[in-house]
């Protein structure tokens, strides 16, 4: 896909919705390839000029970027699911990116959403993306904001990315959605639990889940996380964070959560939902750069070479830290003339 001329095509094709141009233009973010990443670049910044033109225009499809996160077992996919398929009945397409946990030995992951997804995965208005954590510690993949971008593109008004189910160090889901549910079993934990910070401080909906199961444990279990979110300062801009309650396998608090959504991404909010998502682009970038600047740094031999003599002479006291990053700065810039 290297070829301007493919790239032409798989960008026609996603401009129709095209679902095989979708499942080519994930898997060439996803690579890992130089080339593939030079063709990404290319096809990602002709989304951002056509987003751009039809922003220019007048012409908008106000999209909305859900995260879903929680520990494993909470029940993510079940709720993804009856969710999905209760969009797709008020007219939504739907695009749910689950993030599957990637083998810390093998790097390979199972990307098994479809099959806790059967119902959902065989309707024409939703598209289901399984994809590798790579070791990411955020709950998501380095390629899930381009993959929202790349979703958005081929027509799908509503983006859910399920997480790994990592729990407190998912906070940088908040960072690429707009709306962040944490999703709590009853009886998960007592006030300390309910009040620990990190990912209750980004959560815009606390959703305690398999209220059928045991409805006075899911009763108390809301009252703990409403009284906790009290001492807390508001994840978002002008919004509360609700706490309810759901279960996905009788449909029970569906309702009460479709309200929530609607009423975060009301036509009132989206002035203030643009402008959070220019600053989550900003953050975006930086993260981007400093990851990137990392694997450069320890993919080039010179480099890698000379930040593993200055770790063993850092961690035998023979350089302090300060000193041995002035001397690698040095070295890197000297690197850098070199090749200009």
């Amino acid at each position: 896909m290297t070829h301007g001329g493919n790239i032409d095509s798989v960008f026609d094709g996603l401009m129709r919705g095209d679902r095989r141009s979708l499942a080519q233009s994930l898997s060439l973010i996803e690579s890992t390839h130089r080339s593939d990443k030079d063709a990404a670049a290319s096809l990602l910044e002709r989304i951002a000029v056509w987003h751009s033109k039809r922003k220019a225009e007048g012409v908008q499809t106000p999209s909305r970027r859900i995260g879903i996160t929680g520990a494993p077992g909470v029940g993510k996919s079940t709720l993804v699911e009856q969710f999905g398929l209760d969009l797709i009945g008020r007219g939504h397409r739907i695009a749910v990116l689950a993030v599957d946990p990637s083998s810390p030995k093998t790097g390979g992951s199972i990307l098994g959403d479809k099959v806790r997804m059967p119902k959902l995965s065989v309707r024409d208005a939703a598209f289901i993306r399984p994809s590798p954590s790579k070791q990411s510690y955020s709950g998501t993949s380095d390629s899930t904001p381009d993959a929202i971008l790349v979703c958005e593109a081929a027509g799908f008004d509503t983006v859910i990315v399920e997480t790994v189910g990592v729990g407190q160090s998912a906070t940088e889901t908040a960072n690429l959605v707009d709306l962040v549910i944490l999703l709590v079993m009853p009886s998960s934990g007592d006030e300390v639990q309910g009040i620990k910070r990190g990912i209750m401080e980004v959560a815009d909906v606390v959703a305690i889940t398999k209220m059928d199961l045991d409805m006075a444990a899911a009763s108390k279990t809301l009252a703990v996380y409403a009284s906790a979110l009290r001492l807390m300062m508001a994840s978002r801009s002008e919004w509360k964070s609700p706490v309810i309650s759901i279960s996905a396998t009788s449909s029970d608090g569906l309702t009460a959560l479709h309200e929530v959504v609607d009423q975060f991404f009301s036509p009132q909010r989206r002035s203030t939902i643009e402008s959070e998502r220019n600053i989550q682009l900003r953050r975006c970038f930086d993260e981007m750069m400093k990851r990137s600047l990392t694997r450069f740094l320890t993919m080039d031999r010179e480099l890698s070479n000379k930040l593993a003599q200055l770790y063993v002479q850092v961690s035998n006291g023979l350089v302090p830290p300060s000193a041995a990053v002035h001397r690698f700065l040095q070295r890197l810039n000297i690197i850098v003339k070199e090749k200009l």
